[in-house]
């Protein structure tokens, strides 16, 4: 199962990134699907897209919030911890209409979108996700080897320019910098 096979990645690469002993609060802000959405716009706003598979995959979305912990971004995070397998994926369920509402609203507010597509994962939604945004400029996309449709997402990149990455680091100094260049045309 994907669980298995991720958390120790999951856990050195939160590891790697965690605050040393004594640094400074972190000054990340982290909204969790169903929250609202903060009125103000005024720091960078980082969605993190990718597989979470109904909870199955990793909890990679934990590991780039803390390695993003002391950037003066909104990180905009889909994973719910009060997920209920129950909910119907249907429209008229109003539980699982609120997170894809929520879902909805947070990529559109996104000046960043982070979309991690894990080996071994399916994640519909989140390709859904990229071919809505592909030509917003917006993705920074880490999609590696053993994902089942890398090929789409690998030609689906190409062609809109999307930004991809190889690795966690990578996408992780891929962030940054683009928060950086953010940053800077904001003034």
């Amino acid at each position: 199962m994907i669980l298995r096979r991720s958390l120790p990645f999951v856990a050195l690469f939160a590891a790697a990134f965690a605050a040393p002993a004594g640094a400074a609060a972190q000054s990340a802000t982290v909204i969790t699907a169903p929250a609202p959405l903060p009125a103000r716009h005024d720091r960078v706003r980082v969605f993190l897209g990718g597989s979470i598979d109904m909870g199955h995959a990793a909890d990679w979305q934990q590991s780039v919030a803390a390695a993003l912990g002391g950037e003066e971004v909104v990180i905009l995070n889909p994973r719910r911890p009060d997920w209920n397998p129950a909910w119907k994926p249907e429209a008229d369920d109003p539980h699982f209409r609120e997170q894809v509402e929520w879902e909805l609203a947070a990529l559109d507010s996104a000046d960043i979108i982070v979309l991690y597509l894990a080996p071994g994962s399916k994640s519909p939604v989140s390709l859904l996700e990229l071919g809505l945004h592909a030509r917003s400029g917006k993705l920074i996309l880490l999609c590696p080897p053993g994902y089942w449709r890398k090929g789409n997402v690998d030609i689906t990149a190409e062609r809109y320019h999307v930004e991809q990455v190889a690795d966690f680091d990578a996408l992780i100094a891929a962030v940054k910098a683009r928060i950086a260049a953010l940053r800077r045309a904001r003034g």
